[in-house]
């Protein structure tokens, strides 16, 4: 019987010589393809020693480290799901991510045991471990007695692999559950794509609770066995010190834009590059442009989402990476540009983005109404991205629906922050919209009208927000206003906000 399981693949696909280093840590600790093996062996036994249910969800809020990375694997190998958690979430965001994915386990960072514990046990979960950055936490202690032996536990293509929460523009988060056929797909074509070869080296500088570190970058590496120069926190100076020992590297466009404030970022320091990967927010032609001038390298852009993982990408080689595209679909990708009314668009024209492709999602996680809203009667996704296709097919979002911010590479939904700070005494209503920013591409400005008789603060309105969001989530700025401007039929215009506050980090 054919094992489906991710991590066979994975697995397979180490080098012959499990000695060699697979990962060489910022400060300089080194691991072997073996100790992935056997570390991954060791963390898959602890979990299947605690009798967990079919299909039980491992939730992992911890901060960036290899043993976090082994723990994705240990997941895959004994056949659970994971569950990732930005780090940056707050107790109101775990409360709601636990209730509602309902974790067999949590693992967190030693330092909010004790209020994350709080919310598992209190949602029922039945194991709560700890996983420092340092190689620290109950996790390892527990895992250390356990075998490093283990096998592969057999899973079919449609079985679910992880389950990444995304935000709805109504600000009620969806999981999106992949399966092991949708990632291991992904991973195979664009390992062949992006043109892997033998001896290539990854810089990897991303956080791996979301697509893009993860999935994207650590599977490309692994399935090609490719060694990986892992970085807990993006530091440009220690990336530029890394180019000349990779081949590889992967970023959101904040991270390009500080390599460029870098005089150590030369062409001599590229030298041994081969490829420069951007994506997860827009990247500005000036970025693109500047780049190549500095470094004599072409930056290729390329398109994903956590419910797709990656759908399209300018191309490695035989063609050319043109700046302000996401070039074309991935083999195996369908994807098309239609009108309100459904019906295909013509070359040029700016329309709604649907796509279909085994890289696809199955649906939502218990939200079978919105799974069916999001899904065309011929099984297109609907992605929620504007854009067009030109005459040569390359691909170009144009913006996201409605109204969503993307900050230094995250999706920040509106509605979301608004039902938070509609419910701050004092407040009447909120809009939240998305403004031009030097750093980060896009951030949050609030508009905020008082209740009768209130004088709410916006800069403490601000500041109670930091306490409970995660910090890309909380607008920059906050402003008290006596009307909002609105359309004829009530609802705010969010665009004339946009256009009065766009010059405000200008």
């Amino acid at each position: 019987m054919t094992n489906h399981n991710l991590f066979a693949a994975l697995r397979a696909a180490f080098p012959a010589a499990l000695d060699e280093v697979a990962i060489e840590t910022g400060d300089g600790l080194l691991y072997s393809w073996r100790d992935l093996e056997h570390g991954s062996a060791m963390m898959a036994n602890l979990l299947q020693s605690l009798n967990l249910p079919e299909g039980a969800r491992i939730a992992v809020q911890v901060e960036k480290s290899v043993e976090a990375m082994v723990l994705y694997l240990a997941t895959l190998r004994a056949g659970y799901v994971f569950l990732p958690l930005n780090t940056a979430y707050q107790s109101l965001e775990i409360e709601y991510f636990i209730g509602n994915a309902e974790p067999s386990v949590v693992v967190c960072s030693s330092a909010n045991f004790g209020w994350v514990s709080k919310i598992a046990f209190k949602a029922g979960t039945q194991h709560v471990f700890t996983l420092g950055d340092d190689r620290t936490g109950s996790l390892l202690e527990r895992a250390a007695h356990c075998s490093d032996q283990h096998e592969v536990v057999v899973k079919q293509p449609d079985d679910m692999a992880a389950i990444l929460y995304t935000s709805g523009t109504t600000g009620r988060s969806k999981g999106a559950m992949l399966s092991h056929g949708n990632l291991l797909s992904n991973a195979r074509v664009l390992q062949d794509y992006w043109g892997w070869k033998q001896g290539d080296v990854l810089i990897h500088a991303l956080p791996i609770f979301h697509v893009h570190g993860l999935f994207v970058a650590i599977h490309g590496a692994l399935i090609n066995g490719s060694k990986m120069i892992w970085l807990a926190k993006f530091d440009p100076k220690k990336v530029i010190e890394k180019l000349p020992q990779a081949t590889v590297f992967m970023g959101v466009p904040t991270l390009y834009v500080r390599l460029l404030a870098e005089p150590g970022l030369t062409v001599d320091a590229c030298r041994s590059m081969r490829l420069f990967i951007a994506g997860s927010a827009p990247l500005l032609i000036e970025t693109f442009r500047e780049w190549q001038a500095r470094t004599g390298h072409t930056i290729l852009e390329r398109y994903g989402m956590s419910e797709t993982a990656m759908l399209t990408s300018n191309p490695y080689q035989g063609g050319e990476r043109r700046g302000g595209t996401v070039g074309f679909a991935l083999p195996g990708v369908s994807l098309r540009v239609v009108g309100d009314d459904g019906q295909g668009l013509p070359p040029g024209e700016i329309g709604n983005i649907q796509v279909k492709g085994p890289n696809v999602f199955a649906g939502y996680w218990r939200m079978p109404e919105k799974t069916a809203e999001e899904f065309t009667a011929d099984g297109y996704f609907k992605t929620g991205d504007v854009g067009k296709i030109d005459a040569d097919g390359y691909i170009t979002i144009v913006g996201r629906s409605k109204d969503l911010i993307i900050s230094g590479g995250y999706n920040v939904y509106p509605a979301e922050i608004e039902g938070y700070i509609n419910e701050l005494p004092g407040v009447a209503e909120s809009a939240v919209v998305g403004v031009p920013h030097p750093d980060f591409g896009e951030v949050g400005v609030a508009v905020v009208i008082a209740k009768p008789g209130a004088t709410p603060d916006g800069a403490r309105i601000v500041a109670t927000l930091k306490s409970s969001l995660a910090n890309f989530k909380v607008p920059k700025q906050c402003f008290v206003v006596s009307e909002l401007p609105r359309n004829t039929m009530g609802k705010v215009q969010k665009n004339v906000l946009r256009e009065q506050y766009k010059a405000l980090f200008a």
